[in-house]
């Protein structure tokens, strides 16, 4: 018992300091984004500040600082990632279904293989010839060119994969004899059947493409365009590279969306996590 009880201190200690690893960055960005200039350039490990502000906030959303389009880049960054993400669910739901449901698909072995295969790709390999293709089709600096990269992920279509495949026959099977289609069985049972799934996938699709750094940063080229990664990025290198305040007050506004939408999907995606591991 009294091991048992050792064992547990332990554990909870070791994940306590894990937990504090991650949050204390967290925390030092809060604690600076409500600094002014001067005693945020002090160097001081203070994450209480001695005169709290929400200046650097209010500056930003209202548009006081110059030449920085925030709420147009938040904005960028969302409609981006909602737009990428609705369209990822789509197509990759569909492969999925025709992988795992279609035997009589051509090649389908084969297709299987090469999403598997691209899955170990560097992503940094695919950039320039990207890059050089929506530039000959004269897309860069448009929104295509910040959506289209992000319309199907091999990732995606694995997850769901294994979610179809283990999906119950029989039910599409009396579906079928009730006169169901292909499109109906896929749009009116297995859709229903996998929202969590389907939550989790939005999930991560969003942030891998709202925190998106490099490739909107060089597929944009004017300030209105920008997303809000690509937007701070400038930041720090321009006239603000010494206003911590004012970088950290932008940094946490543009986390805002990310807590709010994980925080609505928890609940869902944990349910994921637990029917994979049961399946």
């Amino acid at each position: 018992m009294h091991s048992r009880k050792l064992r547990t201190f332990v554990l909870v200690a070791a994940a306590a300091a894990v937990a504090l690893v991650f949050l204390l960055p967290l925390v030092w960005m809060l604690s600076t984004s409500m600094k002014n200039d001067f005693e945020a350039l002090s160097g001081k490990m203070n994450f209480i500040p001695k005169k709290p502000t929400l200046d650097n906030y209010i500056d930003g959303i209202s548009g006081e600082l110059m030449n920085v389009p925030i709420v147009r880049w938040i904005a960028n960054s969302l409609s981006v990632g909602v737009a990428g993400t609705a369209i990822v669910l789509f197509i990759d739901s569909l492969a999925a279904y025709a992988l795992a449901r279609l035997k009589d698909l051509p090649f389908r072995r084969t297709l299987l293989s090469m999403f598997i295969a691209s899955l170990m790709i560097p992503g940094v390999l695919t950039f320039l010839p990207m890059y050089m293709q929506f530039n000959a089709f004269g897309l860069i600096n448009t929104y295509s060119a910040l959506v289209l990269p992000y319309t199907a992920g091999a990732f995606g279509v694995f997850l769901l994969l294994q979610f179809f495949s283990s999906f119950p026959k029989e039910i599409e099977e009396a579906a079928r004899i009730d006169g169901a289609n292909k499109w109906q069985v896929y749009w009116r049972i297995l859709m229903p059947a996998s929202v969590s799934i389907m939550v989790t996938l939005g999930i991560f699709t969003f942030m891998g493409i709202y925190n998106d750094f490099v490739w909107p940063l060089y597929a944009t080229t004017s300030p209105e365009m920008r997303t809000i990664t690509g937007g701070i990025a400038m930041m720090a290198q321009g006239s603000y590279v010494q206003a911590y305040g004012k970088l950290m007050a932008m940094t946490t506004i543009a986390t805002i969306p990310m807590l709010l939408i994980f925080m609505v999907g928890q609940r869902s995606f944990v349910k994921a996590i637990t029917q994979s591991a049961v399946k």
